[in-house]
């Protein structure tokens, strides 16, 4: 027996509703988009755990890479209500050109950040050189117990033998092969 069109419609709007990922399937903008504002906010997660439980504090490197992740937290999630919502092609490829954009410029940033622990290169005058400016001497003492300087050139932990900058290279890398398989998919539907 066939249905006529509207029941066929609703029929289809009910299997999409009851299970995501058949509506996410024939929808790589949605589904891209999606995994790349998760996989972001998941990295993020674990950065806010390494600094607050775990109490390993960032370097001023550390804080730049994790500018890439909070544009593709809302900015993913952005693109996938509007690719679930039928939003001109354009748009979508668009949004998912900026976040893979985003995600190529923070592995670069990683790759730099791993180099000056690595000591391939020198890093950041602000996290990896001398300290100039002291202030008064009676307050140094001061300012010094206070103070924990984070060295951008000083690895404070690895897993496998990858710091955790090598860590955002992978991680970014992934977002942005997510970003171009979304790209190339939105194209040709």
């Amino acid at each position: 027996m066939t249905l006529p069109n509207d029941a066929r419609r609703r029929t289809d709007v009910t299997i999409a509703a009851a299970h995501p990922s058949h509506a996410s399937a024939g929808n790589p903008a949605l589904t891209s988009a999606l995994a790349i504002a998760v996989i972001a906010a998941a990295t993020l997660a674990g950065a806010w755990f390494f600094q607050l439980v775990l109490e390993i504090m960032p370097c001023p490197l550390c804080l730049e890479q994790r500018y890439a992740y909070y544009l593709a937290v809302p900015l993913g999630a952005v693109v996938a209500l509007a690719a679930a919502r039928g939003a001109p092609r354009p748009v979508l490829l668009a949004g998912l050109v900026i976040l893979g954009l985003a995600a190529l410029a923070n592995a670069g940033l990683g790759t730099y950040h791993a180099g000056v622990e690595w000591g391939f290169w020198p890093g950041p005058t602000d996290c990896t050189g001398p300290m100039v400016d002291f202030g008064k001497a009676g307050s140094l003492l001061d300012q010094l117990d206070k103070v924990k300087v984070v060295r951008c050139d000083e690895v404070q932990w690895r897993f496998l033998g990858i710091s955790l900058a090598g860590y955002n290279v992978l991680i970014s890398l992934a977002m942005a092969a997510i970003a171009g398989w979304g790209v190339m998919r939105a194209a040709k539907a």
